[in-house]
């Protein structure tokens, strides 16, 4: 089975502290928490606030914390502090790699890395082997409601040689068509937005996506 991890931007933001807590007593393991910056990624979103705002409601959650922004070093502590479990960056960025890796590290936060679908796996390369997860992007980081990209699909067979151990993640166009591809490939944890926060009946939505 794969673990969804819901993608809250899809959530009502009216209501997102409601809608965190539907979701994951619908199943959800964890909650996938997309931070933009109108530099990295055009649009903008939510930042340290909310996070910490969710994470005093709701402390014992599973953060998925995604970091499609520019200079992810300087924010890993207030991040982490906020509630993140896992800060997950892209190693597309700006900043130091191997720096940013340890910045995370020293907070005690689980480390993962994202990569866009025009970056091959190989390009990870020797910090691979410090990572706890690494996310295949299906689509290009930023927007909702784009196509999935199936070819992304090679990279979890991939990673999965060169570690099997490791866990990894598949962000973008997950509904109940893609995801069973997602797990097919080796996905542990498979985010979805849309297809969860709009279904009709969402515990039921969670475990047909999780494979059950």
């Amino acid at each position: 089975m794969t673990t969804i991890s819901p993608s809250i931007l899809s959530a009502d933001f009216s209501k997102l502290g409601a809608d965190c807590r539907m979701v994951l007593d619908a199943g959800a393991k964890m909650l996938h928490y997309d931070v933009m910056d109108g530099h990295f990624v055009p649009n903008i979103s939510f930042g340290v606030p909310v996070l910490k705002s969710l994470h005093k409601a709701m402390p014992d959650a599973f953060y998925d914390v995604h970091l499609m922004i520019t200079h992810p070093q300087q924010y890993a502590e207030a991040f982490a502090k906020a509630g993140a479990s896992l800060l997950n960056f892209h190693l597309e960025c700006d900043d130091d790699i191997q720096e940013t890796i340890d910045a995370i590290k020293a907070q005690g936060c689980k480390v993962g890395m994202t990569i866009k679908p025009g970056t091959p796996v190989e390009e990870l390369g020797y910090y691979l082997d410090q990572l706890d997860l690494v996310l295949v992007m299906s689509v290009e980081p930023g927007f909702g409601g784009q196509k999935f990209m199936a070819d992304q699909m090679e990279k979890l067979r991939a990673l999965r040689a060169k570690r099997p151990e490791l866990i990894l993640e598949v962000d973008g166009g997950v509904n109940r068509e893609t995801a069973p591809i997602c797990r097919e490939n080796g996905a542990d944890v498979a985010v979805a937005g849309t297809a969860v926060f709009r279904a009709e009946n969402i515990p039921a939505e969670i475990a047909l996506l999780r494979g059950e």
